[in-house]
């Protein structure tokens, strides 16, 4: 945890590109489960200092709040072009992992807010379930189901899709 790490940036795509803009979320997803992990050794060398307080927070507002908006975009969007595809138990599964991921991070959640408050006596949950499963998740994704649903769309029906991620999100579109 040397250098600060900025989480919330605006992904690489934007709205006009709503699958790639999917992709790069993934890619903030990544940097949150290093962060994640890296403050989990922190804890043990360091304890909750200041880095570790801002870890913690920078962490619970990717889950918190950028992951449920990403999974609403693709249980929207996504899934039903999955099911369109004939891939219903593709789409059944990803459903599946969210709704997993969420139980995972409701039971990790309550150790980052312990840190937040300069708190240590929370014992560090497991780990690896929970970014084990994430990562699963993307690379089922990127290696079919997005491309899989990107078939199923015309490119009206994903300005569209954009369009309506953006509109969720309070951003104008063009």
């Amino acid at each position: 945890m040397s250098t600060p790490v900025t989480l919330h940036a605006a992904p690489a795509a934007g709205f006009d590109a709503p699958f790639e803009m999917l992709a790069a979320c993934h890619e903030r997803v990544e940097r949150s489960l290093r962060l994640l992990e890296r403050l989990a050794a922190h804890i043990v060398a360091h304890g909750a200092d200041a880095r570790a307080r801002d870890a913690a927070t920078d962490v619970m507002r990717y889950f918190d709040l950028a992951a449920p908006q990403h999974h609403e975009d693709e249980e929207r969007h996504v899934l039903p072009a999955l099911r369109a595809q004939g891939q219903a138990a593709l789409a059944d599964r990803i459903a599946a992992d969210h709704a997993e991921m969420v139980a995972a991070w409701r039971s990790l959640r309550p150790w980052l807010v312990a840190i937040e408050q300069g708190d240590v006596s929370v014992e560090t949950p497991p780990l690896p379930p929970f970014t084990a499963r994430y990562r699963a998740h993307i690379a089922l994704e990127e290696d079919s189901a997005f491309r899989c649903a990107q078939a199923a769309l015309d490119e009206a029906a994903q300005r569209a899709m954009g369009r309506e991620m953006a509109q969720r999100r309070g951003v104008a579109v063009a």
